[in-house]
């Protein structure tokens, strides 16, 4: 049974940081692609950052550029997402993702069509 965990989320102000963790459980982290998906009370579900199956590739969401970053540790089967100068329009219900891709290519796909397997979310609050 696959299971992704995600924790790190709470209340800041803006201007400040938070680093969320996603721990995955039953499958094989390494030949998965990871996501950070973000939903917003009225807003579509959005991709803000993604990595490829053995970190070399990362993509992100021009509204998080430069702020937030991903990284991943496949000993630990765990993703993280450090997010700094947080906005207050950063607020939303976090998503982490799992999508299998394979050995290759190493892809960091945005789409949330193409993963597999979803956390509970975490909820980022950040106040002006």
């Amino acid at each position: 049974q696959v299971q992704l965990v995600e924790s790190g989320g709470g209340l800041v102000q803006a201007g400040g940081s938070l680093r969320l963790s996603c721990a995955a459980s039953g499958l094989t982290f390494s030949r998965h692609a990871m996501g950070w998906f973000r939903q917003a009370p009225g807003k579509a579900r959005a991709c803000v950052a993604a990595i490829s199956q053995n970190g070399s590739v990362t993509n992100y969401a021009d509204s998080v550029k430069g702020r937030f970053t991903i990284s991943r540790d496949n000993v630990k089967n765990t993703v993280y997402l450090q997010m700094s100068s947080l906005k207050p329009e950063d607020t939303a219900v976090y998503d982490c993702a799992a999508g299998f891709i394979g050995g290759a290519p190493f892809i960091a796909p945005m789409s949330p069509d193409e993963y597999d397997y979803w956390g509970q979310g975490t909820q980022v609050t950040v106040s002006s």
